[in-house]
Formats: C-alpha cells, structure tokens, sequence
C-alpha cells in the first residue's frame, strides 16, 4: 500500500529531518565517530532520514548501530542484563524476562491503524486518524528515549535474495527487544542496501519502552502507518507489542500481497514443514492455526523444520507454490510444551548448548524455569509473572495462580532444532504440497479433512472457529478466526478473501503440483462424543497421522470418503498409519467418534459463518454459494442419516 499524495510521514514531521545531508550532520552530532562510521556504510537515502528522523524524534543519550557482529550481539546481551530487562540463569546462555503482570499479551484495545480520510481498513482493526494519531505519537514519544541507548537494527524478514523477503528496520530502546531480533531475524546490516534496493521498500519499526511501569500501560499504545510501512511502539515491553519485525510488519507483509502483488503472492500466519513419505521422500505443508492453538507443535511434528508462525508464499516460474519462513528463529508459547509432544524443542530448553530467552514462567531457587503443562515435578514455590508463588495460592478473583501465564513464551533460533532444515535459508523456498487450517474446535469438526476443490480449500480456511487464548489481553470465549490471520489482514476481509481464491485456483499453478487444502482439529472432546468431561479425544502426537494421511494423499496413495464438508480417511488407512508411524493401536470405535458428522453442529457453524460474512463488505458471493452448497447437502444427509452420521455409513 504505497503512499497517498497528501499522506505525510509522522515521524518526519516530529523529526524535522527532510534531507540526506540534514540526516548526516545529526548522524555526526549525536554519534561517537565508531557508530557514525557504521552508519556511513548505509547509503540508500530513505533510510538514512528515517533513522535519522526517528533519532530527532525520540532524542536517547547514546545510539548503538548494530552491525550484527558476534561482538554487537554480546553487547546487547550484556546490556539486557545491566538495565535488568533480562536476567542470566543457571543454564550457559539462557535468560529471563518478565513483562508486567498486567501486559502478558497483544493490547488489541490500544492497537491502531492510522489512517487518512480515503483510507479503508479492517472491520476487524481499531484506527485512528492521522493528524490525532499525530498528536498521540507527539505526546508519547518525543523525548520518549531520553538518558536511553537507541539501539538501530537492519534485518531481512526471510532469506536473503528471495523474491518475497522483506528488509526491515527495528529501532529500539530496548535491549530485550533488540536480543530478540537477534535471535528471531536476520542481520542484514551487510545487505541491506542491495536488499532494499531489490524490493523497492522497507518497513520500520520505533518503540521507545518508557519507564516500564503498570501505571504507565493504560499509554501504552501501537500505532501501524500503511502508508508509509512504519509503526510506532510505546510504553510496553511484551514482545507482540514491541517486537515491531513480527506481527507489525506482518500486517503491512499481507497489504503488500493482497494490493501490491495481487494473485501472485500471500503473507499468512502459517508454519512450515517438511513431513517424511515412504521412501524417505519430503513434502512440505504449511498451517495455519491461531496462536496458542497447536501449531509450534504442528511444525515440530514434521521430519525437518523451516517455521513455526509465519510464512511468506509465491507461485514460481515452474507453476509451484513456494514458502519461506519471513523468521529465522521460535517465539514459541510453552504452555503443553512436554518431552511427549515436543521432544526437539524440549532438548533446547533442558540441555545445555541453546541461547534461550524464557518469557513469564516460574523460576525456582535453583533457577530452573517451570511451566504448566511440562509433565514434570512442580516446585512447591518460586518467582513468576505476578511475583513470588507457592503451590495453591489463590489470585485476587479467588482462582488458583498458575504455575507460569498461559502466553509465557521462549525465545530460541530454529538452527538449534535437530530436526532443522537448512531449507530455511533457500531463497528459492520450498514446494508447497499441502495447506492445514485449524483452530480450537471441542465438538464440531473431525480431526482430518480435506476439501475437495481449492475455493473449498480457501473456505476452510475462511471458516475457523476457535476458543480465544492468552496472547490477546482481556480475550474470552469461541470466536471466528479466519486464517487464523485476521488480527492482521490490515485491508478488507473481501479483498483478502478475492486474492486466496485467486492465488490458490491460479491457472499460474500447475495442476500436479496444485496444493491440497485441508482442515485440522486436535480439540476434539469425549463429552462432545458421546463421552464424559473435556479430555481430548487422542493424544497429542496423534498430530502426525494426521499429516501423515494428508502426505499421501498428495501423492494419491490413499482413498477417502467423499462427503458434503470434504474428503474423509478411511478407517484402514489411518490403521496402517497409526501402527506404522507411531506404533499405536487405533480401534475402530474411536474412528468413528472422530471422524462421525454431527450435521447440527456442522450445520450451525455455517449459520455463524454466513451471518458473520453478511456484515463485511465486498465478501465474494462465491463463499455464500459454497456454504449453501454444503448445507442443502448436509441436510439431505440428515434426512437419510439421522443429526449424527458414521463414516461408514458413506
């Protein structure tokens, strides 16, 4: 989304800086002659005034151009720990870091698009004007960084050289923030130039930390300018809030495919992995879920790992769809996070040899980190997110404190994984095969299906439903999450929903190599199933069946059952695959609680998607068409079936 003729930039209007030489003459009055050398390096003038307008605006004391050296790293680390942003642990490399009790998670309500009188954003999304935006950021920010060191990063969101990567700048007074990027980007300082001259663009990204006190939250705000690929970040220090490279520039990744790129390119919250076929061959997927909803397990439970949360996508010159991840590391949720489920991420938290930034988990005397859901003993007592714990104590709404928040977080490079690929740094990307769409689903849909056209493909993804989870502050409740990516379709959801069903039926793509498109869900319950209580029907590495199933049917090596939502497996392939993948026995009563059609259920998750869509403009009709396909469909089944319908019964 290129600039308006009468859009200004914000942050030059409060820096006051219009011209390269203006930006080298502060450059030379505010730096001490080793960072005004590295700065000299940089010669693209647009960046050079942003920095430069981003120094006049927040005004710190001293200025560290990171130049992504092995020594620059040290320093940021050191200088987490001497300002008490991080503190070092027992364990070689590993630190913590604490946000404020009262900011675990994306402040959504203090979250906006600013936004000229032309400008049409998300019905989603909260927007503000930009001359009261203006006025916000001038009150908040200038000076905002004063007797601070501004720390200015240059980072590449995916390989270097890849068609769809993205450069980007973080200025920061945060050494937590800028260890982060550390870890989850890629330095480019070299590069940046000739990157940024490649893709014709750059974002930026300004957050100033301020005093770090709970007082100060209610001021907090994050400010997103499309016009200008620019945001603003003040007064928090959560991750999602500050780490600006992440969800930020995601958000203005999504408004370059849908408008920039349009048919030819897609910015999803998806991970990416390989999963290993019969004779050792790779296919690769990519997922999407809502943060919190399994998909850093998803991605761990394939043979070889590119990402975990986010993945940029573009249809090659040899009619494949390709991915790379725009990170190079995992700010991954630890909630569930066990030696069961996650065996590869849980040899970097427990074994020596990983650089590991842990987020709002318990630390015990012994400085060991705890979290809920790790399968392992407990500590009587300890420090986390609300201050000192002891088992059983009760919070001020009289419910039990958790042992860790449920959003805490660690920080780690994907390369530390074992099972790693070193695709992840391919600018060619990888051949994408299959697309996941999931959510937090406790009694409608079977833990497996696949649609059977690519506009059903792209329905499934338009129509997850999930619970809400903790990396949103104040969330509650089962709500709508398309593509698990709507917090950050910036645009219209019509114009986001026209570019998947263009891009996923593009006669660009070659039908041999057209994604297949499917649907997950891990959620299911014994008490939505004929059970008692709210267990999951399975276990958690069931999740590679799943796959397992959906990689051959890539490569049309099993059959399915045909019925109105998609493509269902049948009973004797995922018998063979449970036996043969994970050596467990999968009985046929429990197939059929799974994978059974309860049609009244189904049926009113199409009511709630097509009255949910008739408010949004611009929904292209052929989503409507589709639901009422499938639901005079289901009806007849229901008619001929009965409310609850067996697999084997089709």
């Amino acid at each position: 989304m290129r600039n308006a003729p009468t859009s200004y930039d914000i942050a030059q209007v409060l820096g006051g800086i219009q011209t390269v030489e203006a930006a080298q003459g502060l450059f030379k009055d505010r730096m001490d002659a080793e960072h005004y050398a590295r700065i000299c390096r940089i010669q693209t003038p647009a960046i050079l005034i942003k920095i430069a307008n981003a120094i006049a605006m927040c005004d710190p004391e001293a200025i560290f151009v990171n130049s992504g050296t092995e020594a620059d790293r040290e320093w940021i680390r050191q200088h987490a720990l001497g300002n008490n942003e991080e503190r070092a642990l027992p364990m070689p490399r590993h630190t913590l870091h604490f946000d404020l009790k009262e900011e675990q998670g994306r402040i959504i309500d203090r979250t906006f698009y600013i936004v000229d009188p032309d400008e049409k954003v998300s019905s989603l999304a909260l927007k503000k004007l930009r001359d009261e935006a203006l006025a916000e950021i001038k009150s908040r920010m200038v000076g905002i960084m004063r007797a601070k060191t501004m720390i200015i990063g240059f980072y590449m969101r995916g390989p270097i050289g890849a068609p769809v990567s993205n450069p980007a700048l973080e200025i920061t007074s945060s050494a937590y923030v800028s260890h982060s990027a550390e870890i989850l980007y890629r330095n480019a300082f070299d590069q940046f130039d000739g990157e940024v001259a490649r893709s014709d663009h750059f974002y930026a990204n300004i957050h100033g930390e301020g005093l770090n006190r709970p007082e100060d939250l209610p001021h907090a705000r994050v400010f997103m300018d499309r016009r200008h690929r620019t945001t603003y970040s003040c007064n928090c220090t959560y991750a999602g809030n500050t780490l600006l490279l992440k969800k930020g520039n995601h958000r203005f990744s999504v408004d370059k495919a849908v408008y920039d790129n349009y048919g030819q390119e897609l910015s999803e919250h998806m991970f990416i992995t390989g999963i290993e076929g019969p004779g050792g061959r790779v296919t690769w997927f990519a997922g999407a879920a809502p943060s919190g909803c399994g998909k850093t397990t998803t991605a761990m439970a394939g043979s070889w790992f590119v990402g975990d949360d986010l993945a940029q996508m573009w249809i090659a010159d040899d009619g494949s769809v390709r991915s790379i991840n725009p990170e190079a590391g995992i700010f991954g949720i630890l909630e569930d996070v066990n030696w069961e489920g996650d065996p590869f991420l849980m040899e970097l938290l427990r074994k020596p040899g990983t650089e590991v930034i842990w987020s709002n988990v318990l630390i015990d005397a012994d400085g060991v980190p705890h979290w809920t859901g790790n399968r392992e003993t407990h500590p009587e007592r300890g420090f986390n997110f609300q201050g000192d714990w002891e088992a059983g104590m009760l919070g001020a709404d009289g419910k039990p404190v958790p042992i860790s928040h449920p959003n805490a977080r660690c920080t780690v490079a994907a390369r530390a994984l074992r099972n790693y690929s070193d695709r992840c740094e391919d600018p060619l990307g990888v051949e994408t095969r299959v697309i996941t769409y999931s959510g937090r689903d406790s009694d409608t849909m079977p833990p497996v299906w696949a649609a059977k056209s690519t506009d059903e493909g792209v329905l499934i993804g338009a129509c997850i439903v999930s619970a809400a989870t903790a990396t949103e502050v104040g969330a509650a409740g089962v709500k709508r999450a398309p593509w698990a990516n709507a917090p950050f379709i910036p645009g219209s959801l019509g114009d986001y929903m026209a570019a998947q069903f263009d891009f996923f039926g593009s006669p660009l793509i070659h039908d041999e190599k057209r994604p297949i498109m499917a649907g997950l869900n891990y959620f299911l319950t014994h008490g939505a199933r004929g059970g008692e209580g709210r267990a999951l029907l399975g276990e958690k590495r069931d999740v590679k069946i799943w796959l397992g199933w959906l990689e051959r049917l890539a490569h049309k090596e099993v059959s399915t059952i045909e019925t109105p939502i998609g493509y269902l497996p049948r009973y004797d392939d995922l018998k063979t695959l449970f036996a043969t993948i994970i050596d467990k026995d999968y009985p046929e009563d429990l197939y059929t609680k799974q994978f059974s059609l309860y049609i009244d259920h189904i049926l009113g998750r199409i009511a709630l998607q097509k009255a949910a869509y008739s408010k949004d403009q611009n929904i292209p009709f052929k989503l409507f068409t589709i639901l009422d396909r499938q639901r005079e469909a289901l009806e007849a089944l229901k008619a001929a079936h009965g409310p609850i319908v067996p697999p084997q019964a089709l």
